[in-house]
């Protein structure tokens, strides 16, 4: 391979996009594509594994077509992807044999309740770095064998393989040959040992989980396998794989220790390079490896919130309030203050730093003066103020403020968003000139290890902002505020 091109496949929560990059890390061409989302009871979030494979086949096709690069000139494929969503399938056939449990799902509340009731949260925490809450695999793969007939006997067996849709997507791709992750998706799962880099089987034991079940694990830039014959115009290496938010700190250049970023999707998440320091958060955060190069591991504390554009989708699909997602936008400015509204976004319960399962969404403040603009407002100042939470328990456990945050993702898009989330965390928010972190991160792990990049130095040169928020905001008016969205956040969790 000669090429100087990367294809960069980012299947995510509700959508599915690839992207052709160049060596200068340009976007050349991309395709993408919605898809359903399945909801078989009240807090069950699923997706047909048939449908994101199809949807990835189709895109990644039409972005090379569009590309005008000959498939034979795509140095590699990169792959991130929705992490923690779980598929289980046969060895055999390569079919799923569930649905995926997406990792919004929350069926497995309960098991987690009674893990954390026996004292296991303890050693969860130091092994993987994780806490026991639904939002990860390790339960939802045990769910699957307990409920689908005959499944547990024939994992136990070897008969089935587990994975995160990274890792099923690469099945597909090399026809079934290569059964494979990343450390960045192996340590979402509950089951990786992040101290000492390897499936932990005490882990597998506690969740029941048969280890042999489980993918090989790799760095982030490796040569994972080839695609099978057919699939495109010629062979492709598939070369780089990282879970999208860790992508999305790679993607944004966020290389030396203290740098941050937030990504803005349909939930928000926050990482902080820690180094090669595993830090153990006292405020609930995670301990997460950010990625891993040439064996050696740079680790992240992890802030997840788990409904940021997921709420204005509500807005818009739940209750009609808004006709298109950009309509917040104009929205938040046409109302002088937010009229006391506060919106709590706890619509699959809350992630960092609360971690309750069983919260629920709530807006408190109406009188008879809110308007549908006061609403559209609520749901983005509600992203600020859950940013604020995670970036005070990163200070808390000695992450230090950080002294600006890279923001990416749809919502960033947002200008008044971008300023209201720098007069909350009092630091400039740097947004790039490419929002497509996520597929940019998976497309440099995939150029690293294919030589179409050098190193980490090179990267750095790649990233551009495009323009860089300022405080602004009083204290007074930011005191009146926060105190409204803790009374808020208090009441909700009640």
């Amino acid at each position: 391979m000669t090429g100087k091109h990367i294809l960069a496949i980012d299947q995510g929560t509700t959508s599915t996009r690839s992207i052709v990059f160049d060596a200068k890390a340009k976007r050349v061409a991309a395709a993408q594509v919605e898809f359903a989302q399945h909801y078989p009871a009240p807090g069950w979030v699923e997706h047909d594994p048939e449908d994101i494979w199809r949807d990835v086949l189709s895109t990644a096709r039409e972005a090379i077509a569009r590309s005008g690069v000959a498939a034979r000139d795509i140095a590699a494929i990169g792959i991130t992807n929705q992490r923690e969503t779980t598929v289980v399938w046969d060895r055999a056939t390569g079919t799923p044999i569930h649905p995926a449990i997406v990792w919004q799902d929350r069926r497995t509340a309960a098991r987690c309740a009674e893990l954390r009731a026996a004292g296991a949260e303890d050693e969860v925490r130091e092994r993987t770095g994780l806490l026991l809450d639904p939002y990860f695999s390790g339960t939802k793969v045990a769910w699957i064998l307990d409920h689908v007939a005959g499944a547990r006997d024939r994992a136990e067996r070897g008969l089935l393989a587990f994975g995160t849709i990274d890792s099923f997507l690469l099945w597909r791709l090399t026809g079934g040959t290569v059964h494979a992750t990343d450390v960045t998706n192996a340590s979402r799962t509950l089951l990786w040992n992040i101290r000492e880099d390897r499936w932990d089987t005490a882990m597998c034991d506690l969740l029941g989980v048969p280890i042999a079940m489980l993918p090989e694990v790799h760095d982030n830039a490796h040569h994972y396998g080839v695609t099978a014959p057919g699939l495109f115009d010629a062979q492709i290496p598939v070369a780089g794989i990282a879970g999208d938010q860790q992508a999305a700190l790679f993607g944004q250049a966020c290389f030396a220790r203290g740098m941050t970023k937030s990504t803005y999707g349909t939930g928000c998440f926050m990482l902080l390079n820690t180094g090669a320091e595993a830090i153990r958060s006292k405020h609930r955060l995670l301990t997460t490896p950010a990625y891993r190069l040439a064996g050696k591991t740079t680790f992240a504390l992890e802030g997840s919130i788990f409904v940021a554009g997921a709420a204005v989708k509500w807005l818009r699909d739940g209750i009609g309030v808004i006709t298109h997602a950009r309509d917040t936008d104009d929205m938040a400015t046409q109302v002088p203050d937010n009229h006391g509204v506060y919106m709590v976004p706890a619509f699959v319960g809350l992630g960092a730093p609360h971690w309750d399962a069983d919260a629920r969404a709530a807006i408190f403040g109406l009188t008879l003066g809110a308007t549908q603009a006061h609403l559209a407002r609520a749901a983005l100042e509600a992203v600020g103020y859950q940013t604020l939470d995670l970036v005070a328990a990163m200070i808390a456990d000695g992450g230090g403020r950080p002294a600006s945050v890279r923001v990416d993702g749809g919502m960033a898009a947002n200008d008044w968003l971008c300023g209201f989330l720098a007069d909350l965390l009092e630091v400039p928010i740097e947004r790039p000139e490419d929002l497509e972190t996520t597929a940019r991160g998976a497309a440099f792990h995939a150029g690293l290890a294919t030589g179409v990049w050098s190193g980490l130095d090179e990267l750095e040169t790649l990233w551009s902002r495009d323009r860089s928020f300022e405080p602004a905001m009083p204290d007074d008016r930011r005191n009146t505020l926060v105190a409204g969205w803790h009374d808020a956040l208090q009441r909700t969790l009640r």
